[in-house]
């Protein structure tokens, strides 16, 4: 446990980050789960409404760094193109 008024408040700090980041890299999950499901049903109206809300999210994840930039670039990338080659 800390010893350190400042090593208290860092451990105070951590969990409300750990707690934020948590709920952000849920969020970035969901997004890309609800693509995934409307391409696995096969609609591609539906698919790309999704990808269209769920790209903000990607990105908002990249900039608060839950994931890296070039991660959440891959992840759309693959996406978009994966919708795209739906008949």
């Amino acid at each position: 446990m800390a010893n350190h008024k400042s090593a208290e408040k860092r451990a105070r700090q951590t969990e409300r980050r750990t707690a934020v980041n948590t709920a952000r890299r849920s969020r970035v999950r969901g997004s890309v789960k609800k693509v995934e499901e409307a391409i696995a049903s096969g609609d591609k109206k539906a698919a790309q409404d999704a990808l269209r809300a769920a790209q903000p999210e990607i990105q908002r994840g990249a900039t608060k760094r839950i994931v890296t930039k070039n991660a959440a670039s891959r992840r759309v990338s693959r996406l978009s193109a994966r919708i795209k080659s739906m008949a």
